[in-house]
């Protein structure tokens, strides 16, 4: 009986995730992500470097969000060799960075979206995974996380994009909380 209760505490923290297992840190509330008629709502869903290339709607089913946020969203799987993918430890890279997402007011279809003027500090730049044998799928994590109306970000406080540091950066820009949004999907070379 304890063991069937333990594993079925397991399968819900599991089913609940909408970053990677493992990933820090880890989100509960679901970000979706809109890529022209495709909508990521399955943490994990494969995508194509087509479907991907340009920038996602955000947006959120269950309620529309009322504050101010900044989006974030990084490749888990960069190859630190460039000559041998498969070759050696895995390192991050900074795909997007966009402040000032506020309710837009509307929907779409099912989503309730979120809209940004900025396009930046990083502005959106798709997934380009190399091809690797055996294939690698890269895991593009997006989150979410509440802001000040009057947040900003320089590119100098983002630091380096490959091997980009979360912790390091949510401290020296100070976001206080965790992200209030997330999801990921993946893109294979």
């Amino acid at each position: 009986m304890l063991l069937q209760s333990i594993t079925g505490l397991l399968l819900a923290g599991l089913a609940s995730a909408q970053t990677p297992p493992g990933f820090a840190p880890a989100v509960t509330k679901r970000l979706d992500l809109v890529f022209g008629t495709k909508v990521v709502t399955e943490p994990g869903t494969s995508l194509t470097k087509t479907e991907t290339a340009k920038q996602p709607v955000l947006g959120t089913t269950d309620v529309a969000l009322d504050k101010t946020y900044v989006w974030l969203m990084i490749d888990q799987d960069v190859p630190a060799n460039f000559q041998n993918p498969s070759a050696g430890a895995r390192r991050t890279n900074l795909h997007a960075l966009i402040t000032g997402f506020k309710s837009s007011g509307q929907k779409s279809g099912e989503v309730f979206t979120l809209t940004s003027t900025s396009t930046g500090p990083i502005a959106y730049t798709g997934p380009a995974p190399p091809a690797e044998r055996p294939p690698y799928a890269h895991r593009y994590v997006s989150l979410l996380y509440e802001t000040t109306d009057s947040f900003s970000v320089t590119r100098t406080q983002v630091g380096q994009t490959f091997g980009f540091d979360l912790a390091a950066f949510v401290k020296t820009v100070g976001l206080t909380g965790e992200p209030v949004r997330g999801n990921y999907f993946n893109v294979t070379g």
